[in-house]
């Protein structure tokens, strides 16, 4: 029996879908001790992850391995004075050190701070200016120890620096000091309500905001695991992601642990479709998650086969309907689209044991009472948009929504305002309940007193065959308020002129109500992008302006 189940009660109709859950839980609750060590304990020798990189090396873990490595890491910090509460910046890529320090942390009861390797020296020092951190651990690859350097010698922070494998000027190695460490941990005492992790989102406006998550977070992610992404006991499930966003705590370790599932994890740089299929098939990979991006490459460039996949979803971002058509077309697989975001887990997914519905975010999650309401406050009718809040089922903070943005608490209190939370982004709800993606608020474009979502266009504008990738903004229009503007990134073979313009306007408003045609195309070489890969929508706008 997975360990998961010591925690919940769930409820199960016929087909296998979940149709409730109850969580279950000591106050003191720790991922690193209830989960990681108890699976240690009763099976050892259980693969809990296979690591491999570009250079071919490899290393396949067990619960035992990281239970252990886990305490030495432990050791090693708490040696070093980091203790209860203090944040602790990571900064690791994909290196398995990560999972050996993330659960470590865990275990003192530390707040981990994961970010991005991409991050500049200015981003270190947002980061330790808001968060105070008493430790950055970095990789030291990609210049992060030149940026963190930097950034300490520019503020004159005084911390801890660590980084693994290699001896940097000004930093300890922790895989050597690791070494030298004791193997075996006293449980420190930490409690549910402590904070765990704090994520910095990559939003579209203004500066990134510190996303705090407390110790019943990993919980949460058992129904992102076993319901959504179809994990299974020893099974083998790959998430595409850094370790510096949510989407590696989604994915990477949390729930796929706690449902048995071992992680894979391939430590690369370059995205390349064909090394992904390369290693989902050398290790026999049976559960696949990956952004929408990655997806649109696999069929653009051709879709290996991968026969040992049984289940594969996306998140993260809009994808159209050809693309989930074509994806099945070549694989048999269905993809399963969700929804959530930094501050929360799995808010609406095409869950196991319903049939996946292309495009729909699907259905809300059992685990949490999930609404769409107008500006009024009102229901919108079926088909209507309103916004996707979250509404407390007993007045308590459910498990798994964020407990507090760093040092803004009016923020805080401005997302909860009426007693709900507020996403912040629109939907729709369809007859059979399912919920489809209309856009953020502020995405939004208003031309000739109608109210257009940019993904109604880019579901079109990304089938010609010219488009590689695609945004859609609206922008100062003297007529109609707005006017829609297409961005396009070409695909290989094409190039920019007046006549693939004319063609691409064409080809949409063709297909587009006459309120939504395109009235502008730009072409350029690349989006701007926030680190975690979003388009900076509002950027777009404001040079649009200018």
């Amino acid at each position: 029996m997975s360990i998961y189940k010591r925690f919940c009660k769930e409820t199960i109709d016929e087909n296998g879908r979940l149709l409730d859950i109850e969580f279950n839980y000591p106050d003191n609750f720790n991922f690193g001790y209830d989960v990681v060590d108890a699976i240690a304990a009763e099976t050892p020798d259980k693969r809990a992850m296979v690591w491999c990189n570009t250079e071919n090396e490899e290393h396949i873990f067990s619960f035992s391995d990281i239970s252990r490595m886990s305490n030495k890491v432990a050791s090693v910090l708490l040696s070093n004075g980091i203790k209860r509460g203090d944040k602790v910046i990571v900064a690791l890529k994909r290196h398995y050190e990560y999972w050996f320090l993330a659960v470590a942390l865990h275990k003192i009861g530390a707040v981990m701070i994961p970010v991005t390797h991409m991050l500049t020296a200015d981003d270190f020092i947002y980061r330790l200016d808001a968060s105070k951190a008493a430790a950055i651990i970095a990789t030291p690859f990609n210049d992060v120890p030149k940026h963190v350097t930097e950034a300490v010698a520019r503020e004159g922070y005084h911390l801890k620096l660590w980084t693994v494998q290699q001896d940097i000027p000004r930093f300890r190695n922790l895989t050597k000091e690791m070494e030298e460490a004791p193997d075996t941990l006293e449980r420190i005492e930490t409690k549910v309500t402590d904070p765990m992790v704090l994520y910095f989102t990559s939003g579209t406006t203004g500066y990134p905001k510190g996303v705090i998550h407390d110790f019943s977070y990993p919980l949460a992610h058992i129904v992102t695991a076993a319901y959504w992404q179809q994990a299974e006991d020893d099974g083998l499930h790959f998430t595409v992601s850094e370790t510096g966003w949510a989407k590696a705590s989604w994915g990477k370790i949390y729930g796929q642990w706690l449902v048995g599932s071992a992680v894979m994890v391939f430590d690369f740089d370059n995205f390349d479709p064909r090394q992904l299929a390369t290693v989902i098939n050398r290790y026999g990979v049976t559960s696949f998650c990956a952004p929408p991006t990655i997806y649109r490459y696999l069929v653009k460039k051709g879709v290996p086969e991968m026969p040992s996949l049984r289940h594969t979803v996306t998140a993260g971002e809009y994808l159209n309907p050809e693309i989930f058509r074509m994806f099945k077309e070549k694989t048999g697989l269905e993809l399963h689209e969700g929804y959530g975001q930094t501050e929360t887990t799995l808010l609406a997914a095409n869950f196991k044991g319903m049939k996946a519905v292309d495009g729909s975010l699907g259905v809300p999650s059992p685990q949490y009472d999930v609404r769409l309401i107008a500006k009024d406050g009102s229901t919108p009718k079926m088909g209507e948009i309103g916004e996707i809040v979250v509404v407390p089922k007993d007045g308590k903070k459910p498990i798994g929504v964020f407990s507090g943005y760093l040092g803004n608490n009016d923020l805080y209190k401005d997302v909860w305002r009426g007693g709900v939370y507020h996403t912040g982004d629109s939907a729709w709800m369809d007859e059979n309940g399912a919920f489809w993606f209309n856009g953020r608020f502020d995405d939004i474009i208003k031309s000739g007193g109608f109210r257009i979502g940019p993904g109604e266009i880019e579901d079109i504008l990304i089938t010609h065959p010219a488009v590689l990738e695609c945004s859609v903004i609206g922008v100062p229009d003297p007529l109609r308020g707005q006017a829609v503007k297409a961005i396009v990134v070409l695909a290989d073979g094409f190039e920019a002129s007046h006549h693939l313009d004319k063609e691409i306007k064409d080809y949409c408003n063709s297909r587009l109500a006459e309120y939504k045609w395109i009235r502008i195309v730009e072409f350029t070489d690349a989006m701007p992008k926030t680190i975690s890969g979003k388009i900076k929508k509002a950027e777009q706008r404001a040079a649009a302006k200018n």
